[in-house]
């Protein structure tokens, strides 16, 4: 396993109207950041906030290159981000519970926080169609170029770790500075990752090594 503190290359926020930073996604242009009661997209090129969806926004958020998914509550919505309707909804699998949520391979991966495990999820369902145990809490979950990347929140500590998506091993590991926690993640495709802050109500981008 590869360690070194992570690169953070710029940070967004706050905002007056969002207290908490939930879930994060990326759409391609924008990043879609949770805050409770919306959805909200900014523009990462001008840190401004351009549009928002009155949806439940409890955690996760990720984008499966049409829709916007969203962890509220128990349940996970299937959003229209044109529109801002809901679609359709399943169980979410900690009941509750859930963290981080992402897209890859046609399926959703979605993070519970203190069982530590990221479960693959059937997208139409709900059905769990594998687990991945971790050894530390699991925040914000995100696939990259077949790298499977999760994010973990202890105490006053986090870090962003890629792990063996069959074994959970850990490969390499990203440690943020001592209090900035992180409460969702999500690449952009390319060299870096957006990272929600929590109650610090801050987004914060931080380089992908490789």
């Amino acid at each position: 396993m590869t360690r070194k503190p992570a690169e953070i290359l710029r940070e967004y926020g706050p905002w007056p109207d969002i207290e908490r930073v939930h879930g994060v996604t990326h759409d391609g242009r924008n990043v879609w950041l949770a805050s409770g009661d919306r959805l909200t997209a900014l523009d990462p090129a001008t840190g401004t906030t351009v549009r928002s969806i009155a949806v439940a926004a409890h955690a996760g958020t990720a984008f499966d290159g049409r829709h916007l998914f969203q962890i509220a509550e128990d349940r996970i919505q299937k959003i229209d981000p044109e529109s801002g309707r809901v679609l359709a909804t399943i169980p979410a699998p900690g009941g509750g519970a859930d963290s981080g949520l992402a897209w890859a391979e046609g399926t959703l991966w979605v993070g519970q926080y203190r069982e530590r495990r990221i479960h693959q999820v059937d997208p139409e369902t709900g059905a769990i169609l594998r687990t991945i145990d971790s050894n530390r809490f699991v925040t914000g979950v995100t696939w990259v170029e077949g790298e499977l990347w999760h994010a973990t929140w202890e105490g006053d500590e986090s870090e962003l770790r890629r792990i063996d998506p069959l074994t959970g091993a850990v490969l390499d590991s990203l440690d943020m500075p001592t209090g900035e926690g992180v409460s969702g993640l999500e690449s952009d495709g390319a060299d870096r990752f957006y990272c929600g802050g929590g109650s610090s109500g801050t987004i914060r981008a931080v380089r992908r090594p490789g």
